[in-house]
């Protein structure tokens, strides 16, 4: 018999536990290291266990793992990502694929990229756009130099949460004491990248342990969290640093009463009524209308395909930027880069290439200055970069470049370079800062070479001192490449 409720007591339903809030927006990773190390199972195994797999493809899946099955009787995950032919011959992963699954607190967006070291170009561009990296390392043979590749690529393209992966931990029965060596060697390699936020976890994705489920019961010694817990707490890249930028890749003239300039927003915001300026030419104007297919915007963010209209006839053609004028990126014809090479050829100095940034095409000199030696993180001088290698150049134009700091904004601070041969793209890089377009050159007579902008040079042969002393003074008149190339070869006798 129940209890009976006195008559001043109201009577209320139980509450509803408090559901979680869901972040809405997707987590964008990469899974990446050597060879065999369990990437495509791991992924597999995560879409297979948060339910991401439909009825149809897992009938798929256990049709074509007829023969794989594992001694645990489960079929072959690697075959949700690995849809190519020679993929599924091979047992390697070849091309980037992209999967989506989510849980109760989070979507995500995973690209599986390929540990053959002929395929690094794949991975840096998974790398690209990810939030985070999942390193695999097999718990048998620990940290490969390809790991270390894949680390460092992912480190200069921005990204700093690491999740360190120590895979196939039972077949080392779960020895905690590989676990840790493998951890510190890792966390050591890292510093020298300058990446601090790592979690380290054993795991096995065979059988799903540490990856969606706990596996503290094969190891009782480790209490940090699953694979999945730390992407549900992992953070999405802050919103760049830059202001508006537009890189323009088409001027709409459907009649002679508009004129509209179409690209996608790559920073900041715009409404109308804002000052920009358009680049590399300087001119001003202001926004009026910002159009988008089906409708008028009141504003526009990095991200969104839009068509500006402005406010008077301005000259602007593809491949000209259009930016907030109280946020500017850095133009000049050389800038300091990072890069990795992509082709068998290399980067050979002093070669021209064609370099293309967003809609941007120009011509550039590149000039290889370092490369990494990846075993023991030093920067080693270099003539010329070969296939996979990582390296500092110098890069010189013919004409003014446009570009942000990789930094501060990945879409106006990357770039490919295109042999202008083969049309292959042999290396992508990114900007880390503009070089000095004005450098002093001394010889052994004492005297000083100077490169500068006509307008710049034309005030400073207008000034008084340099009246007074122009008979000692030798003016010669030249175009930015011949400028850049005796630059390089003065700087090549210093």
């Amino acid at each position: 018999m129940s209890a009976a409720i006195p008559a001043n007591v109201v009577a209320v339903p139980a509450a509803e536990p408090l559901k979680a809030v869901r972040d809405s927006r997707p987590l964008r990773l990469i899974t990446c290291g050597s060879v065999d190390d369990g990437k495509s199972t791991l992924i597999g195994r995560l879409l297979w266990d948060t339910k991401a797999v439909k009825e149809d493809q897992a009938a798929a899946l256990r049709r074509d793992s007829t023969g794989k099955q594992n001694d645990l009787g489960l079929p072959d995950f690697a075959l949700l990502l690995d849809g190519l032919q020679a993929e599924r011959e091979q047992g390697i992963t070849i091309d980037v694929a992209y999967r989506y699954f989510s849980t109760d607190k989070r979507s995500f967006i995973v690209a599986d990229t390929p540990g053959h070291e002929q395929y690094t170009r794949n991975m840096a561009t998974g790398a690209s756009t990810a939030d985070l990296a999942v390193l695999l390392v097999d718990a048998r043979a620990g940290i490969l130099e390809q790991t270390r590749r894949h680390a460092t690529i992912a480190s200069l393209l921005g990204i700093k949460q690491f999740v360190l992966a120590v895979n196939k931990i039972d077949l080392t029965n779960y020895d905690r004491a590989g676990f840790d060596k493998i951890t510190h060697e890792f966390k050591e390699f890292a510093l020298s990248l300058g990446v601090k936020q790592i979690t380290a976890i054993p795991m096995s994705a065979l059988k799903g342990e540490n990856v969606v489920y706990s596996g503290q019961a094969a190891m009782p010694w480790y209490n940090g969290p699953t694979l999945v817990e730390t992407l549900e707490h992992a953070t999405v890249r802050s919103g760049q640093s830059t202001g508006f930028r537009l890189s323009v890749q088409r001027v709409s003239r459907p009649g002679e009463s508009f004129r509209g300039y179409q690209g996608t927003v790559a920073g900041g915001s715009v409404k109308p009524g804002d000052s920009v300026m358009i680049l590399p030419s300087g001119m001003v104007a202001n926004v009026t209308k910002i159009v988008t297919f089906d409708l008028v915007r009141n504003a526009a963010v990095a991200g969104d395909a839009i068509t500006l209209v402005l406010d008077r006839q301005v000259d602007v053609a593809r491949g000209d930027m259009i930016v907030s004028i109280d946020s500017q990126p850095q133009t000049g014809l050389s800038f300091d880069a990072q890069v990795v090479a992509l082709q068998p050829e290399g980067i050979e100095a002093g070669k021209r290439y064609w370099l293309k940034s967003g809609s941007r095409r120009q011509r550039v000199q590149v000039e290889p200055v370092s490369q990494l030696e990846l075993k023991s993180g030093t920067w080693n001088s270099a003539q010329r970069l070969y296939m996979n290698a990582i390296g500092k150049v110098r890069l010189v134009f013919d004409e003014a470049a446009i570009f942000d700091p990789y930094e501060q904004n990945r879409a106006t601070g990357s770039f490919i370079l295109i042999d202008p041969e083969t049309n292959n793209t042999i290396a992508g890089g990114m900007v880390t800062g503009k070089r000095a377009d004005v450098s002093g050159l001394h010889g052994n007579d004492a005297r000083v070479i100077l490169s500068l902008p006509a307008d710049l040079a034309e005030q400073i042969m207008a000034s008084e001192l340099f009246a007074k002393r122009s008979h000692e003074a030798e003016v010669r008149r030249m175009t930015a490449s011949e400028a850049a190339e005796l630059w390089s070869s003065a700087a090549s006798d210093i």
